[in-house]
């Protein structure tokens, strides 16, 4: 056996009957001579790592736009974060770290400069909506590789799409990467507004801390644990009651006094206007996009690709894009 089947051997021997196995997948759209060192997962997760739209994550908004501190999340962050939890479930469960990692690296590859702020602008502009998981999808489906995407398995595909959304994943590594996309963002975000002054130590419920911990670690800690332990004989990945319903109020409580509250007013309003301002000018002047997006545009709808082309901006290029669209400059010989 070469390494890649050796693999596959161990996963079939360890893995949980409920594990996806890489021999197993449902395979991909266009079919691919296998690897004989990595499994389709493990080459799938390397596709994504090494695309360009996972290297435009650093610099994509998690909460804090274009934070000057060091220490603050981006969307890369907040990615690498939701593979170790995820992997950490996984792991403890049996169930294949490298399909879950796949679908972690892959998952917000779709996100909008300016984070949710992006996102619900486009979804305003677009007759269709525009939600980020479906452009996850989108990415790795059609933007990639020089329009050819990236060719991934079915059930890292599924995967992407499914992190949020109504829709749950067909795969528990799938569960593993939607519930650690929440673990991850409630604690990291929390994390942050401390650090930012958002928020401070005795604003956060003492009901929250009783039952989830005092500190950053142990709140991670209390749901990867809870989330294992309550989940070894079940169909679906879920969590004790009593850390369901404090994760719940946790995030009421975030969303009250962090990604709605009025400190953030002013910086929203400014990434709404840039995100409608370039959309405004693409849509009537789509040969100025790069050539893929125009091609889009005309062959999928303008708004299709003005949307797959401002989606994919950083924060700081649709900045960069709108001051040299739209603010003047001096003068100079």
């Amino acid at each position: 056996m070469n390494i890649r089947e050796t693999y596959e051997a161990r996963e079939a021997e360890w893995l949980s009957p409920r594990a996806c196995l890489s021999a197993r997948s449902r395979g991909r759209e266009r079919p691919l001579e296998p690897c004989a060192i990595r499994t389709a997962f493990q080459r799938d997760r390397d596709r994504i790592i090494h695309c360009k739209a996972f290297r435009r994550l650093k610099f994509k908004t998690q909460v804090f736009l274009a934070p000057e501190g060091d220490h603050y999340r981006t969307r890369l962050t907040h990615t690498l974060e939701v593979a170790q939890v995820a992997r950490t479930m996984a792991r403890a469960l049996r169930l294949n770290e490298d399909l879950t990692e796949a679908i972690a690296v892959g998952h917000d590859l779709g996100h909008t400069p300016f984070g949710h702020i992006g996102e619900r602008s486009l979804d305003e502009l677009m007759a269709d909506g525009f939600r980020h998981n479906e452009q996850s999808l989108r990415v790795v489906e059609r933007l990639e590789n020089g329009g050819e995407g990236l060719n991934l398995t079915w059930e890292v595909r599924d995967g992407i799409r499914n992190h949020s959304g109504a829709d749950f994943p067909a795969t528990l590594e799938g569960e593993c990467v939607r519930r650690a996309d929440r673990i991850a963002y409630l604690n990291h975000d929390l994390d942050d507004a401390l650090r930012g002054g958002v928020l401070r130590q005795f604003d956060i419920p003492a009901d929250f801390l009783r039952v989830l911990g005092a500190t950053h670690g142990e709140r991670i800690n209390t749901m990867i644990t809870d989330v294992v332990e309550n989940s070894m004989d079940q169909p679906h990945l879920c969590m004790s009651e009593e850390v369901q319903s404090a994760m719940d109020a946790l995030r009421a409580f975030m969303f009250e006094k962090v990604y709605r509250n009025s400190w953030r007013a002013a910086e929203e309003h400014r990434c709404d206007h840039v995100v409608r301002g370039l959309w405004e000018y693409y849509m009537n002047h789509p040969a100025e996009m790069p050539e893929e997006y125009m091609l889009i545009a005309y062959s999928e709808g303008m708004e299709r690709g003005v949307a797959d082309y401002i989606s994919g901006m950083t924060d700081r290029y649709a900045i960069h894009q709108y001051e040299q669209l739209f603010i003047p400059k001096g003068y100079a010989n």
